[in-house]
Order: structure tokens, then C-alpha cells, then sequence
């Protein structure tokens, strides 16, 4: 089961699809992202993981390896904590359980602004952040980031600023405990330093939890090396 981030969709995912030889690839849209209608009302991370939770139940899969990519990360570890029979395995990809109060204001800052301008006015305060000088300096333009551009662009306003909102509310701090699947945790090694805090505490804090830091990646690990994670994710499920 693969999670996106804020402002993705399941296409995200076909940087992956090599590993469809091995393993059946599930995806969804979170409210107000690729393909799902925007809400009517706002929701919390929480709510994310229950209708998750919901739909493997309807469509009758008793366990699946989750892996989430940051808002996907959040959702992955409420889900691991709160229904722990649906998680065999876990991956936590450049993700938190909780941002601090400046980044909790930024992100209201951002749900404004996306609601006023849209996503894409977003797009040159994001880029830098999700990957590293490098990647963005590439012609042709590269993969991940074409997809990031055409992502945001198809993202309705309230549905970003929504998923936003969510974000500058979670706290999943005390969970961990509740965690007991097998979980590798991943993080850019050009990521941000509250990131890679974040990392490091969640490793220490989930029971048996490994880290490994992705090389050559910022935020979204997974769009600039995908065949490193695909390789990885084979050695840790097996």
C-alpha cells in the first residue's frame, strides 16, 4: 500500500512500478487529491487512516506492507498504531509524527495561500525543499519534478489546503508504543534538519525500527532516487 504526500496522487507511484513484478501495488487519493472529490468539511489525519482502514477491509485484504511518504507517512503510522492486524510491514519515508509551532504556523500560512493563488504559487518555495539543487538543475527537465509541477497544477485549492490544515494539527507522539510492525524508516540525506530529527526520533521511538538515509535526496526521496528505494524496499520485505 503506497501513501502519497501533500499535493500527489497515486501517479506518484510509478516511479516504483518495477517492484509490480514482485509485489501487488496499491494505491489511493487522499480527499481532495488526484482522482477524490474534495471534502465538505475539514478532517484530520486520523480520519484518513480510519477510511484506509475502512477500504483494505471492503476490498478484502487482511494485511499489507504500507509504506507512506510524509502526509502519507503520518497516515501509515496512525494506521500501523490503531490497526495493527491491517500492517505487516512498515515504511516511513520523510515523514513526522508532529511539526513544532512555527511550522504548524506555516502550514495555515500555506492552506491561505494555496486557497488565494492555488497550488502552484506554492511551487518555488516547495521545490527547493523536496529536492536538491542537483536534481533541479537537470535538462531536460527530470521525471519527479515534471510530475510535481503537473501534480500541483491538477490539485484543486481546497482540497491542498485542506490536507494542510490536517498537517498543522497532528500529533501522533504518543503512539509509538502502539507500533509493533516491522518498520524501516527512510529520509533524504540533503532533507531538512527537522526531517531528519524527525527520523532519527521515530527509529529510536518505534520498537526494533531500523533507519537509512537515502543518498542524494531531499524530501521526496522517492521521486529522485526511486531505484535506490526499490532496492531497499526489496531487501527489507523480502
Amino acid at each position: 500500500m503506497l501513501l502519497h504526500c501533500l499535493g500527489m496522487s497515486h501517479r506518484m507511484w510509478g516511479c516504483l512500478d518495477t517492484l509490480a513484478d514482485s509485489f501487488e501495488l496499491i494505491t489511493c487519493d487522499f480527499p481532495g487529491h488526484g482522482d477524490a472529490p474534495v471534502p465538505d468539511a475539514a478532517y484530520r489525519i486520523e480520519d484518513l487512516s480510519d477510511r484506509l482502514a475502512v477500504a483494505l477491509r471492503q476490498a478484502g485484504i487482511a494485511r499489507a506492507h504500507v509504506l507512506g511518504l510524509s502526509l502519507g507517512g503520518c497516515v501509515a503510522q496512525y494506521l500501523a498504531a490503531e490497526t495493527p492486524d491491517l500492517v505487516d510491514r512498515l515504511i516511513l519515508c520523510d515523514t513526522t509524527p508532529c511539526y513544532d509551532d512555527d511550522a504548524r504556523g506555516n502550514w495555515r500560512v500555506r492552506a491561505a495561500a494555496a486557497r488565494e493563488y492555488g497550488p502552484t504559487s506554492l511551487l518555488r518555495q516547495v521545490e527547493p525543499v523536496w529536492f536538491t539543487p542537483d536534481y533541479l538543475a537537470r535538462q531536460p527537465t527530470p521525471p519527479g519534478l515534471a510530475l510535481m509541477r503537473e501534480s500541483f497544477a491538477a490539485c484543486p485549492p481546497e482540497g491542498y489546503a485542506l490536507a494542510c490544515e490536517a498537517l498543522a494539527v497532528v500529533d501522533l507522539t504518543e503512539l509509538m508504543d502502539e507500533i509493533h510492525a516491522r518498520t524501516l524508516v527512510l529520509c533524504g540525506d540533503h532533507e531538512r534538519l527537522a526531517f531528519r530529527e524527525a527520523a532519527d526520533w521515530l527509529a529510536q521511538s518505534i520498537r526494533g525500527a531500523k533507519l537509512a538515509w537515502v543518498p542524494k535526496a531531499a524530501h521526496a526521496s522517492v521521486l529522485e532516487q526511486p531505484a535506490w528505494i526499490a532496492a531497499v524496499l526489496r531487501s527489507f520485505l523480502g
